[in-house]
């Protein structure tokens, strides 16, 4: 009579978290990676397409987050051009391109992994461009009527990149990293 096997699940005795079995580390690496490269495709049409139309007393403007960032420079700004060139620009670039080659370009070696992990999660952090998403709305709602505002074609690619690097961070097993290092 053959014997009966049990599934088991096998979960982390400090925080309980269930372990992916071996079939779905590959998926969940996958669908990272796929999520990385759509964030690192639409990444470059949100910073370089006109993100907002600005017409002020008759006058219209439109610019890019790029673009903003270089008037700010140009006028002197430094501190802040910086400080929007780190967080809108250099920090979530660095996540999507992190978050890729732990999931599909494996160009560091094993060691390296864990310090990429880290740093891919520290930069994750301190990435700003879901609240610069959230800064937009609520620059429209407190100006009104004082100045007309459209949407530029940017709008839709940065909201799109904004959730395509979510669900990538979201769908990301460090797991996977320990298990493909174990074969």
């Amino acid at each position: 009579m053959p014997a009966v096997v049990k599934k088991q699940r096998v979960s982390c005795t400090r925080c309980g978290t269930t372990f992916a079995k071996d079939g779905n580390l590959g998926k969940s690496a996958n669908r990272t990676a796929a999520a990385a490269v759509g964030a690192f495709v639409l990444f470059w049409p949100a910073i370089l397409l006109p993100i907002l139309e600005v017409e002020q007393l008759g006058f219209k403007s439109q610019s890019s987050i790029l673009g903003g960032i270089i008037e700010l420079f140009q006028h002197g700004s430094y501190f802040v051009a910086t400080v929007v060139l780190l967080f809108s620009i250099i920090f979530p670039l660095t996540k999507i391109v992190l978050l890729l080659e732990l999931s599909l370009l494996e160009i560091f070696k094993k060691k390296q992994k864990a310090f990429t992990l880290r740093l891919m999660e520290t930069l994750g952090k301190w990435s700003m461009m879901d609240v610069m998403l959230l800064a937009f709305l609520v620059m429209l709602v407190k100006l009104g009527d004082m100045v007309s505002f459209q949407f530029g074609p940017a709008i839709l690619a940065f909201v799109l990149c904004v959730a395509m690097s979510m669900v990538a961070s979201l769908t990301f097993d460090p797991h996977a990293i320990w298990e493909k290092s174990i074969e």
